[in-house]
């Protein structure tokens, strides 16, 4: 696909995917369209459209607009003004607990949000890249039943994915990372930002047994999985697991982020619960190896020391 010029909507802009993903397209030439609740997450970002300057004189645009996705009308709305040949499909309730709390917002933001961005693009013609949830029932996981409401509303969605493909012909892919971690997760209240800052402020975390086994994927890896899925015609109706297919226990990134920040202190684990019914998210990077030629290139030490450095930066702020 040649980027340049072309229109596409990539939704939950705000969001740490969404905001690199933006970012991304437009150094390649896109028109990018982001959406997003509240305050777009592009820096230096105005009222108007920014012009990003890429890779070999590209140049491209930055568009947000304020939308609510539960929403059909303006979804409809939006989509049909926009005229995307790609939907980035993002915006998420990223919520893992397992509270009856969280039952419905997740419903309403992960599946209902989906099923009207499935809809307008087939009433527009454009394909969409669907962000699925390494919790969703899949070869990697051994089809266990998704833990959480959050994972819930993912596997549904990806079930509605299938059936617009299916009755109306909706070329759809679904893009599954495992843990995505680096720099520039603002959600300083999932793991590698909140140890990380904790260091940098010298408190103490609180921390699980760690025992838990993840498959840690590099926020720019994550990018350029997203962009070949809409590059291949291959992926067109395929499902691909996002990761590097290694499993390291959170026992073990927890001590690597300790060593990287020169901290003495051994880290408490056990000073908070496990949560129930945690699976491992381990991937099978194959098929996204077969059809898009994706392959992680960030080592988890690499990563994690790019991620420390950049909130050593951001400290007086965070």
């Amino acid at each position: 696909m040649e980027w340049a010029g072309r229109r596409v909507l990539v939704t939950g802009a705000s969001g740490f995917i969404g905001a690199r993903l933006a970012v991304r397209l437009a150094e390649l030439g896109a028109q990018v369209h982001g959406t997003s609740r509240g305050a777009l997450g592009w820096h230096g970002s105005g009222p108007g459209p920014r012009e990003v300057h890429g890779e070999s004189g590209r140049r491209g645009e930055l568009h947000g607009h304020r939308i609510d996705l539960r929403e059909a009308g303006a979804t409809g709305e939006l989509v049909a003004a926009v005229r995307p040949a790609v939907i980035f499909h993002l915006a998420s309730e990223v919520d893992g607990a397992r509270d009856v709390s969280v039952v419905r917002p997740t419903m309403e933001s992960n599946l209902t949000s989906t099923v009207n961005v499935l809809t307008a693009a087939v009433e527009s013609g454009c394909r969409v890249i669907l962000a699925g949830s390494s919790e969703e029932p899949r070869p990697g996981n051994g089809h266990t039943p998704p833990p959480s409401p959050y994972a819930m509303a993912k596997a549904a969605a990806s079930g509605y994915a299938e059936l617009y493909h299916r009755l109306w012909g909706l070329p759809y892919t679904i893009v599954r990372p495992t843990m995505v971690y680096g720099p520039g997760q603002r959600d300083t209240a999932k793991l590698v930002p909140y140890v990380t800052l904790s260091l940098l402020r010298g408190e103490r975390p609180r921390l699980t047994s760690g025992a838990k086994l993840v498959d840690w994927v590099y926020i720019d890896d994550v990018v350029e999985a997203f962009v070949l899925a809409a590059e291949s015609e291959r992926a067109a109706g395929q499902a691909f697991d996002v990761g590097t297919g290694a499993k390291v226990s959170v026992r073990e990134a927890v001590e690597l982020l300790y060593r990287i920040a020169g901290a003495e202190a051994a880290p408490p684990f056990g000073s908070a619960p496990d949560r129930p019914l945690d699976v491992p998210q381990t991937a099978d990077p194959g098929p996204a190896l077969e059809l898009l030629g994706w392959r992680p290139r960030i080592e988890l030490e690499e990563g994690l020391r790019r991620t420390h450095a950049w909130y050593a930066g951001q400290a007086g702020i965070l």
